[in-house]
């Protein structure tokens, strides 16, 4: 049995230039919500020495120099063709775990890795138009490594039993090892330890005192002993998040309702999506530290629910309240913050004798998502949008959906 890691080239870059045949060879940029930074880059823009996380107006002059296509963030289309190629994976696996919305760690049967290495990339991009690469090791930190050396082969595979396993471990280093963060990293280093093959000749009993029980199993896994299972289900989170920064300065109560409502509701889709339920809505508010001469503000407010719920009328209307606890008018609102915790699976939350959750609302929903899964988010919500409105996200460089909506397929021209 071996582990491979199959892991999308530049994933963002790549969904964008699927449908725009004409980028191709050509350098593309992704920025971040409200096209702030460069969050992502295809191979070409990384050959011009654009760092990740570069603030969008520092590189302006590199994109009209080397003609660079800059895409805002389109996630609806990311997580679509993210999905279609884990179904295909599922194909070539008895087991297969998303490890993130471009890398997955596949078990792998039969003789031949190479074959099968070369037919996961050939059908993914036959498929999907998505350059993949393969790594595959005895271990699932071995084939995250050996996916590092496929990135840099012409094949984009590399099976770590076709090395000398002592050499390859010697050219690893510790900060490019699965699970060693950078903590860990100048811990090492400070210790004289640089590579992986010196991490493997350390006592078991140093690594885990220094490095804990986490470490240890790494080193086993270093040394070809699986020691990590696989997850073929994440475990669900114990808070969820939903923030965004404003692209201008918000002031009005009102965009400050709809942004809570937008950001609950994304939040406890979360929330169903991981079968839970959640106890207690926290809101926040903040204005821009960094703008010299604004009065500055922040404040939170907890809203305890009357019993644990996913349900968004719920989570919007508890948040909403909250804001209205802590806005104050005046103020330059930058950011805001709905966090729902006390999360409970939805099939053990307490039950309270005088109240009586109406399961109708529940199979709502259920139709709800099962729409916006097939014809794009928002298609049905729960809130009504002013175009008017100030708070909502700066997207100027957006592509199409052109997976999920009907009204943003490709069109092609004949003759």
């Amino acid at each position: 049995m071996k582990y491979a890691l199959v892991d999308c080239n530049t994933f963002y870059a790549s969904c964008e230039k699927v449908f725009r045949p004409d980028l191709k060879n050509k350098p593309v940029i992704v920025l971040s919500n409200n096209d702030g930074c460069v969050v992502a880059m295809s191979r070409e823009a990384k050959a011009l020495g654009i760092p990740r996380g570069i603030p969008l107006f520092k590189v302006e002059s590199h994109i009209k120099k080397y003609d660079i296509a800059v895409f805002s963030s389109n996630y609806t289309l990311y997580h679509d063709l993210s999905s279609r190629v884990m179904n295909i994976l599922r194909n070539f696996a008895s087991e297969l775990e998303i490890y993130s919305i471009d890398e997955a760690f596949l078990i792998l049967g039969g003789e031949s890795q190479d074959d099968i290495a070369r037919l996961i990339r050939g059908t993914v991009m036959t498929w999907t138009g998505i350059p993949v690469s393969v790594g595959i090791g005895p271990t699932k930190t071995l084939a995250k490594a050996a996916n590092k050396v496929a990135k840099k082969r012409p094949e984009g595979y590399f099976d770590f039993s076709s090395s000398d396993s002592r050499l390859f471990l010697k050219e690893l280093e510790v900060g490019d090892i699965w699970g060693i963060g950078r903590q860990y990293q100048a811990f090492l280093n400070r210790n004289g330890i640089f590579t992986a093959l010196q991490l493997t000749q350390q006592s078991d009993s140093w690594v885990k005192k220094n490095l804990t029980m986490v470490g240890l199993r790494t080193k086993w896994e270093l040394e070809g002993k699986p020691s990590i299972d696989m997850e073929q289900a994440p475990p669900p989170k114990k808070g969820i998040l939903s923030s965004k920064s404003f692209s201008y300065p918000v002031t009005d109560l009102l965009d400050l309702m709809e942004a809570a409502a937008d950001y609950g509701t994304t939040a406890t889709e979360k929330l169903r999506k991981q079968k839970s339920v959640c106890r207690y809505v926290n809101i926040s508010v903040s204005t821009n530290y960094f703008r010299q001469g604004d009065r500055q503000y922040s404040n939170a407010a907890t809203i305890e629910l009357a019993v644990p719920s996913a349900y968004p009328p719920d989570i919007i209307s508890a948040a909403r309240r909250g804001l209205e606890q802590i806005y104050r008018k005046g103020f330059k609102y930058k950011k805001i913050t709905v966090y729902l915790t006390g999360i409970e699976d939805e099939n053990r939350g307490q039950l309270d004798l005088f109240l009586k959750e109406d399961p109708r609302k529940y199979r709502v929903m259920e139709s709800v998502d099962r729409i916006n899964r097939k014809y794009g988010r928002n298609t049905v919500n729960c809130m009504n949008i002013r175009e008017t409105s100030h708070w909502q996200m700066k997207r100027e460089q957006l592509s199409p959906r052109y997976t999920t909506n009907w009204n943003e397929l490709p069109l092609i021209s004949a003759g």
